[in-house]
């Protein structure tokens, strides 16, 4: 959070999905394909057969059982709420034309990209060894948060690509003072890569550089990943049993989700512990 006057940072309930204010723009909007996530194929912009008149999923306790994974490690960092109370003001995707609705998904596909930058400049801000890039931080944050009021038809238009390269110049900033001093090698420059199935079990990935790496099904079994940057880390059912990530960089809660894990598999205070995971 901050620590200089200024304004306070979005808290950490703001940049969670809160389905209950929501008009299920996820289950409408986003599309899928039947595979080991989803269970049919959905077109963009036409409703999940599950969605129910109130917005709400008609099996969601039970999605896994029925097919639907890819619904259960989706996150939209807030983005469901804020278009639907906020841009919108209560206006729901069927409360005018096609043209109303498309609009409507346009802007979410734009605010749930804000709203993502908006968690790891968050983060950022967090961290102590990021000091001198704070104020740096901080007006990103202010700039990003801008960027989520807009008028609805400028939130559409947006193009959010030149806003991600410059918060992601920040974030390398960040990163590379969050790891400094922490006996970082070549093994450690993992950087995109290709580690999927990879026997990882009680592996030193202290302070490693991780973003945007495959471990797809690795194995993670009680590795150490404290301070390792896993921003745009695939860890589609890696198994985190027993490892460590309590003070990981840019870690969201889609990854957890998405991931393996147990009881003993230790955690930052502000995540919740997967449903799915192991007692």
């Amino acid at each position: 959070m901050r620590d200089e006057p200024g304004g306070a940072a979005p808290a950490r309930t703001d940049l969670t999905a809160d389905c209950a204010q929501c008009f299920g723009l996820c289950c409408v909007a986003l599309p899928f394909a039947a595979s080991a996530d989803f269970a049919i194929d959905k077109a963009a912009g036409s409703p999940c057969r599950n969605l129910q008149a109130d917005f709400g999923c008609g099996i969601h306790t039970q999605l896994r059982q029925r097919g639907f994974n890819g619904c259960t490690v989706y996150d939209c960092f807030g983005a469901g709420q804020k278009v639907s109370q906020l841009t919108f003001g209560g206006e729901d995707w069927r409360s005018g034309d096609r043209e109303h609705s498309r609009l409507m998904f346009d802007v979410f596909h734009a605010m749930r990209q804000l709203q993502e930058l908006l968690w790891y400049l968050t983060q950022a801000l967090e961290l102590p060894a990021a000091r001198p890039v704070h104020p740096e931080l901080r007006r990103a944050l202010d700039r990003t948060e801008a960027l989520t009021r807009l008028e609805r038809k400028e939130l559409a238009g947006l193009d959010v690509t030149e806003v991600r390269q410059d918060v992601n110049a920040l974030l390398l900033r960040t990163s590379e003072l969050a790891r400094a001093g922490l006996g970082r090698g070549r093994k450690k420059e993992r950087r995109g890569a290709d580690l999927m199935g990879a026997r990882l079990r009680g592996a030193d990935l202290r302070g490693a550089n991780l973003r945007g790496a495959y471990l797809i099904a690795a194995d993670l079994t009680g590795a150490d990943l404290r301070s390792a940057d896993l921003i745009g880390a695939d860890l589609r059912d890696a198994d985190l049993t027993d490892a460590d990530l309590t003070d990981a960089l840019f870690l969201t809660q889609p990854q957890l989700n998405a991931a393996k894990g147990g009881a003993g598999t230790r955690l930052p205070a502000s995540f919740t512990r997967p449903g799915h995971w192991t007692p």
